[in-house]
């Protein structure tokens, strides 16, 4: 791996835990069956940047891990959250256009992610999958777009000095 590629995956990494850190005095909304991360808007960016598979791994496993006195899912939502935002970091790289890579974050969040959530908040696992898929849906939709915009200006603009 070269310098610019671990460079890359670290700013990532740094900047979702960041996002995430500061929605802790918002209370669970972060992390409980209604979630809404506005660190998820930065899930669309492995379309335009194969560093952001990694980064976006790297900083939800921090952001699960320091998150753990907040939360009651524990070492489940540090190891499962993460490894589901692995996998969908990769399956939205491999999407053709940003509908279709906003798909697996809010699929696989909503429907794994809410296993667990369900089960310890004893919330029914079918209003789980809603409030985690819709926040989803909005930090994609919302955060997403606005970062993949600002990350395609950002690089354009480098290219041409």
């Amino acid at each position: 791996m070269n310098t610019k590629y671990l460079t890359k995956a670290s700013l990532i990494a740094g900047i979702y835990l960041v996002l995430v850190l500061i929605q802790i005095p918002m209370g669970n909304l972060a992390f409980g069956p209604i979630q809404l991360r506005i660190a998820e808007g930065l899930t669309l960016l492995p379309l335009v940047e194969t560093a952001a598979i990694p980064g976006l791994f790297i900083g939800c496993l921090a952001a699960n891990f320091l998150l753990t006195p907040y939360s009651a899912f524990g070492l489940i939502d540090i190891i499962g959250g993460s490894l589901v935002t692995l996998v969908a970091a990769y399956l939205t790289s491999k999407m053709p256009n940003k509908v279709l890579g906003a798909l697996p974050p809010i699929l696989l969040n909503g429907f794994i992610v809410s296993i667990w959530v369900s089960y310890f908040t004893n919330i029914p696992y079918l209003y789980t999958v809603v409030g985690i898929s819709v926040g989803e849906t909005a930090s994609v939709a919302i955060f997403g777009t606005l970062i993949l915009s600002v990350y395609s200006k950002a690089t354009k603009h480098i290219k041409n000095q």
